[in-house]
């Protein structure tokens, strides 16, 4: 039933396969689902085409420079993931090609247990139970689990577990992602057009749109920072944060160490005329931040380690959203 609908109507992914072809590169899985962790299908479409057209395969992504990588992730958040990439090729490589069992895949760095089951199930047909958050939300309507989230975890899965079939188990899962995404939307299921509306207990009960039942969302925390954009010469000076923390690795505006400190009262760089440009708000997992952005044009060089780059190159730079927005508002 789900699988002869998603023979008609999977979407057509560039990661994907298919219906009936042969299974897709599991480098190609495993890069995509590593991007849509907590990221959109269409944020990641272009990302992930120009990954695979810089880096063909695992052993090209294995060697290339980490801050090469980090620049080109610049933008799709999450920046650890994008530190265990090349960790992940490289362990990969070392290994002669990517483990075709789950309990493989589980052993190789930032593999968690939903990407490990993708990579099982789609690029090499085993049958593991895929959970993502649109499968989560077809089975919890599909049985009716009202259980708050995140208890509700275990009856979802062993409900999943009981429905994924040995055979195209990486279709199924495939196909159960695409009805979540497309058909039982988090707002407004359509459910006359659902394969599974006949056996859905959700839509039995009448009111399947309020499943899964999700905890109240409390307000998050605001920090205040300030970001620096110091020029000189048609360039701006651009520091690298440290490797762990807040967009760790990442080229960055020099700023008052808000992500430690979170009050915005930290020190300019360097004294100097300093204007105020405005203020950036960007919201992160657990806080927002309100970002105020200073500029001058300055001659002496700061203290530290950077860098000046080409103001009319700031897009090949590699800024993280946040640090992107702040420079927007300082050209503007």
């Amino acid at each position: 039933m789900l699988l002869d609908w998603y023979d008609v109507h999977a979407r057509d992914l560039p990661w994907r396969a298919r219906p009936g072809d042969p299974p897709p590169d599991p480098y190609r899985v495993w890069l995509s689902e590593v991007m849509l962790q907590q990221t959109t299908v269409a944020a990641v479409k272009p990302y992930f085409e120009a990954f695979t057209t810089r880096w063909p395969d695992v052993a090209a992504l294995a060697a290339a420079p980490e801050k090469d990588v980090m620049a080109a992730w610049a933008g799709l958040g999450y920046y650890s993931r994008a530190r265990n990439l090349v960790k992940c090729a490289s362990a990969v490589v070392e290994r002669g090609g990517f483990p075709e069992s789950e309990t493989g895949l589980r052993e190789l760095p930032g593999l968690g247990a939903y990407t490990a089951a993708a990579v099982a199930a789609i690029a090499f047909g085993q049958r593991a139970v895929v959970v993502d958050a649109n499968v989560e939300r077809v089975v919890a309507r599909l049985f009716a689990i009202d259980e708050v989230l995140p208890a509700a975890r275990k009856a979802i899965r062993q409900r999943a577990e009981a429905i994924t079939p040995e055979r195209r188990a990486g279709d199924f899962a495939q196909a159960m992602m695409d009805l979540g995404a497309t058909i039982c939307a988090a707002r407004d299921p359509k459910c006359l057009l659902c394969p599974l509306s006949a056996v859905c207990e959700g839509r039995a009960a009448g009111d399947p749109a309020r499943l899964p039942v999700r905890a109240a969302k409390k307000p998050k925390p605001v920090r205040q920072g300030q970001a620096f954009w110091i020029e000189r010469e048609g360039a701006v000076w651009l520091v690298r944060r440290a490797g762990r923390g807040m967009l760790g690795g990442m080229r960055a505006l020099p700023d008052d160490g808000w992500s430690a400190r979170g009050d915005g009262t930290g020190e300019a760089p360097l004294d100097g005329a300093w204007e105020r440009a405005g203020l950036v708000r960007h919201t992160f997992t657990h806080f927002t931040l309100e970002l105020s952005v200073l500029s001058a044009s300055l001659e002496r060089q700061p203290d530290g380690e950077g860098e000046w780059w080409p103001i009319e190159r700031i897009d090949e730079a590699g800024l993280p959203t946040l640090f992107a927005k702040a420079a927007r508002l300082a050209l503007a």
